[in-house]
């Protein structure tokens, strides 16, 4: 198989890209390193793929690049790019989303129709419920996002359905809650966390620590897009989760377990636009795609401390220390997003 994968450089799509190698596919990989996290950091993202020969990379920007060229012999699509985060999704930055998140998406649609690839697989997220209206969430659940992250995401959900309907773009959407684990974006809570209790940093938190989560290790993640790419039928969306629902107090005693050190915690007032709850029912992709979620929150937390301490080794002489955490990891807050 010749796939390609958008946001390689990232948290998802560099994990991916290792996982079809493993599997003999050739990966054409693209990524524009955006700003939201220092270049070094997706630069060892990328480190193992970039010594494979059945690797490709190509550094561009989707609204930019001459995408028929790109997808030329391509059989997956794998579109993990996107401009991430909810708190930094308003005001004037929502140009970036709506250009990132939803121009970007159309014309990749765009050049896929008419194409032979027989799969595009579309990276959305549980941002787009809100505060559902049921739990476990399910995919007919009517979607109302509570942040402009969430609306773009959305309408590129709407696109990818419009594009199979009308051109048979053979597209497929998974909607992650939660993604964590190595590599995860420097800005999300868990990494937020486990760099504060390495780090003996204080953190502060949004609300009373009673918000929960669905978390979904990012190998899980990798192996639904597999699954999806293979079975999933065009036009079908999924919920990915990782079958754990677990408050950010639970999070906090379990990190302290794992690293054996402790942190101070402060609290802020609770974000609007974070929903209090999300519960993926993945009925659905267990039943079509025969997805089932296998590894555990303490192990995968496990995993993705090992990385942390060896992102702050790796770290580059000269850069700011804060660096290693994100532009919005400096104050050591939670970004403690649906997806």
């Amino acid at each position: 198989m010749r796939a390609l994968i958008t946001g390689a450089a990232g948290f998802i799509g560099s994990h991916l890209s290792e996982r079809l190698l493993k599997q003999g596919a050739t990966v054409v990989g693209i990524d524009c390193f955006t700003d939201s996290y220092p270049r070094w950091v997706k630069e060892l993202n990328l480190r193992e793929s970039l010594s494979h020969p059945r690797f490709s990379f190509i550094e561009g920007d989707l609204v930019a690049l001459d995408l028929n060229s790109v997808l030329d012999g391509v059989e997956c699509v794998f579109h993990q790019a996107a401009q991430p985060g909810v708190r930094s999704s308003w005001g004037l930055a929502f140009e970036a989303y709506v250009r990132n998140n939803v121009l970007a998406t159309q014309r990749l649609l765009e050049a896929a129709r008419g194409t032979a690839i027989r799969k595009f697989v579309y990276a959305s997220s549980s941002s787009i419920y809100g505060e559902a209206e049921k739990f476990p969430t399910s995919e007919s659940i009517t979607p109302r996002p509570i942040s402009p992250y969430g609306v773009t995401k959305l309408a590129g959900e709407h696109l990818c359905l419009l594009y199979c309907r009308r051109y048979g773009v053979p597209a497929v959407t998974l909607r992650y809650f939660t993604a964590y684990g190595p590599r995860q974006r420097p800005d999300m809570g868990f990494h937020t966390f486990i760099h504060a209790f390495l780090s003996g940093r204080p953190i502060s938190i949004y609300g009373d620590g009673g918000h929960s989560r669905d978390f979904t290790y990012v190998s899980d993640v990798v192996t639904a897009n597999v699954l999806a790419a293979e079975k999933g039928p065009a036009g079908r969306v999924y919920n990915i989760g990782g079958g754990v629902e677990v408050t950010l107090n639970e999070v906090i005693r379990t990190l302290k377990t794992l690293t054996g050190a402790d942190v101070q915690i402060r609290h802020q007032e609770a974000n609007a636009e974070d929903p209090r709850r999300t519960a993926a029912d993945t009925a659905l992709a267990i039943g079509e795609l025969g997805y089932q979620p296998a590894v555990g929150l303490e192990e995968g937390l496990k995993q993705q401390i090992g990385w942390v301490r060896e992102l702050i080794r790796r770290q580059p002489a000269g850069e700011d220390e804060n660096q290693a955490t994100g532009k919005l990891g400096v104050s050591r807050k939670a970004h403690w997003e649906a997806a």
